[in-house]
């Protein structure tokens, strides 16, 4: 990694996204900063010196490609990716998605998550000295699905899948890549899985679950990506401790 290292962070409006942008910036990072909303990407800034607000949707080639265009411009050179932006999408079984509901999960998910990295693999590839480090957010539903969660789980089992292909294919040209699957931070996007109100459980129960601190996922991928170039995390889980993830049923 260069004397500054610089990451860009999708997703960086709210949530993880805001806690990790903020902990690369406090560690010394130049941090571009992307997202749908510029208001809420300012509010992560927060007038920091080294962070470069570019409003980006994921699912736009072009969104993606000016964002990264913008991160060399600023910064020289793109070091980490932190591919989070996501959507919990509709909550239903298989046989309960509608189509559209299903193709705007996919394309969040799974094709902003591809345009996102495709757009740093050909970064890293170009800059001297060669080569930088993608992170994934996945979810333990990568691992262990909630009920009616079928679009978001297909989306997460398959960001493991890419989360591999770029660490194959990155490997000739020093590009590492890992998956952070993280269960229950206390985010606002809890609440819209009725954490609040008890989850849904496989027997058909309601459960209110516990959380950890958004900041401690945000110190453990700040840790993936301060990992030296030979070194890689290729999978790593972190939840609130007690939750029902082991044993999950």
């Amino acid at each position: 990694m260069t004397a500054r290292p610089v990451a860009v962070v999708t997703g960086a409006g709210s949530g993880i996204g805001r806690a990790v942008a903020r902990e690369f910036l406090a560690a010394g990072f130049g941090v571009a900063l992307a997202g749908r909303r510029e208001e809420a990407l300012e509010e992560t800034a927060d007038g920091h010196p080294e962070a470069l607000v570019v409003a980006t949707d994921v699912t736009s080639p072009a969104d993606v490609e000016a964002l990264f265009a913008a991160a060399v411009a600023r910064f020289g050179r793109v070091d980490v990716l932190f591919n989070n932006a996501g959507v919990v999408g509709p909550a239903g079984s298989v046989d309960e998605i509608a189509p559209a509901d299903w193709d705007a999960t996919v394309a969040v998910n799974l094709t902003g998550s591809l345009l996102c990295a495709a757009a740093a693999v050909r970064t890293m590839k170009a800059q001297s000295p060669q080569g930088g480090r993608i992170i994934n957010n996945g979810s333990i539903a990568a691992h262990s699905p909630r009920p009616k969660s079928a679009a978001y789980t297909v989306t997460k089992h398959a960001i493991t899948g890419l989360t591999k292909s770029i660490e194959l294919d990155g490997r000739p040209f020093g590009i590492s890549a890992g998956q952070i699957d993280i269960g229950n931070t206390a985010t606002a996007i809890m609440e819209t899985l009725g954490v609040g109100e008890g989850a849904l459980q496989a027997d058909g129960s309601r459960r209110v679950e516990p959380t950890f601190p958004v900041a401690e996922a945000a110190r453990t991928v700040l840790f993936m990506a301060q990992l030296s170039a030979s070194a890689n995390i290729g999978s790593l889980v972190v939840t609130a401790a007690g939750m029902p993830f082991i044993g999950r049923g």
